[in-house]
């Protein structure tokens, strides 16, 4: 095999890996950001203020609050990802790859300090989007996905302001990280068999902003709305192999991939003394992301395109969910909630990074108060992901990549949440 064909086939095999990133952070785009929500299914977050992760869900809440706080929160996820390979895939007899699920911790701080009755900052720590998938190997799909792990890192100050009785306003800045680590079988330049590890390293640091308001109309009714805008990346890494014997078709890659803008409006009804009613509706603008363009920063051909551009047609997303937190005694609080959650994927383009399908969640959760200032959340969710069938072949979504993957996905995933928070 000629070596710039080689490098063609695996650049475009790597087109696949970028997809996927992309498919990753929506997929399971991380709601985990605070055991509080947990319990409700992340349920009406914009205008729930209640904790100092308002920081993040609308900063808006910061001066709703009033004083100052602290939380540390801690979300345990545990997927699961299996595949049922159809007769028609090309390598099928290698098998389904066993359970691709990899349990991650998605951890978070949260601070805010009152500066005065009108005006709050604060500072969120946390990790928007992420998760870890790795199939056995050999399988069925490994020429499209063995190992991928995706991190994000995300520094969000942002401020508050109380206009008035009725309306408070909240804005901040992110300044976030993506990193990529991914990794699928290539073809073996020096036979017609399989296979070398083919592996990219990327990452980038994004800048973005948010905005949120929240209107508090007493009688126990507020109505938050929040905008986070989109995030643009230019992904720098590195294509490199297992075997040395492969080193010159190592090179430099980038592409860029700019992560959507997101919008939720969320309600807070007190329909008792007792008991409270959270809602929303989120919207996240996926279809931002249509066709993917990788370069060549090294090698022949440095500073064009290295392989056709791949298509994602990603589509708008949407989640809406309701919960009800119960006060049962002065020191516990019981909560509950569900939510369903569309995918931004199209059947067409599901790939094994992470075999994203639409999502329902189950959820419930406590607090418990255990001393002036002090409170401890708990919550556990129950995610079913609707299954999703797989029909990629090297036209549809990576040309260049051998064999067709053909067959079925069935996902899941639990998730428990512990977090502490501090009032003062």
């Amino acid at each position: 095999m000629k070596q710039g064909h080689n490098r063609w086939r695996v650049l475009s095999a790597l087109g696949g890996m970028l997809v996927s990133t992309a498919a990753l952070a929506s997929g399971l785009q991380l709601q985990e950001q605070s055991a509080s929500g947990l319990g409700v299914a992340f349920s009406g977050m914009a205008a729930a203020a209640e904790d100092p992760s308002t920081v993040f869900w609308n900063p808006a809440g910061m001066s709703v609050r009033g004083g100052s706080g602290v939380s540390l929160s801690a979300d345990y996820v545990i997927p699961s990802f299996k595949f049922d390979p159809a007769a028609t895939s090309t390598y099928a007899a290698l098998g389904n790859g066993g359970d691709a699920g990899v349990s991650s911790v998605v951890p978070a701080v949260y601070g805010y300090l009152s500066l005065s009755p009108q005006f709050a900052v604060g500072l969120a720590i946390n990790a928007p989007y992420g998760l870890s998938t790795e199939w056995s190997s050999p399988w069925a799909g490994m020429f499209y996905a063995l190992r991928s792990k995706v991190d994000t890192l995300n520094i969000n100050p942002a401020i508050s302001w109380k206009v008035n009785s009725v309306l408070s306003l909240g804005a901040g800045v992110s300044y976030e990280r993506l990193q990529a680590t991914l990794t699928s079988a290539a073809p073996d330049p020096l036979s017609a068999t399989f296979t070398t590890l083919g592996r990219i390293d990327a990452s980038h640091w994004g800048w973005g902003w948010n905005v949120g308001a929240l209107l508090d109309f007493g009688q126990g009714t507020r109505v938050g709305a929040t905008y986070r805008s989109a995030i643009g990346y230019t992904l720098r890494g590195a294509l490199g192999f297992a075997e040395p014997a492969f080193a010159p078709l190592e090179s430099s890659i980038q592409a860029a991939l700019r992560l959507p803008a997101t919008a939720s409006l969320g309600l807070s009804q007190q329909l008792t003394p007792q008991l409270r009613l959270l809602a929303d509706y989120t919207w996240t603008g996926w279809s931002s992301i249509d066709t993917l363009n990788i370069i060549a920063t090294s090698g022949p051909g440095a500073g064009q395109l290295a392989v056709p551009p791949t298509p994602l047609k990603f589509v708008n997303s949407w989640r809406a969910g309701a919960g009800l937190e119960y006060q049962l005694s002065a020191p516990w609080l019981l909560r509950a909630g569900a939510a369903y959650d569309r995918s931004p994927v199209q059947d067409a383009f599901r790939t094994p990074r992470l075999p994203d399908g639409d999502r329902t969640w189950l959820a419930a959760g406590l607090r418990f108060l255990p001393a002036p200032g002090w409170a401890i959340d708990f919550g556990y969710a129950y995610l079913w992901v609707k299954s999703g069938p797989s029909d990629l072949n090297s036209s549809a979504i990576a040309p260049g990549v051998p064999g067709a993957l053909v067959g079925t996905y069935h996902a899941n995933s639990s998730v428990i949440g512990l977090q502490g928070s501090y009032d003062f």
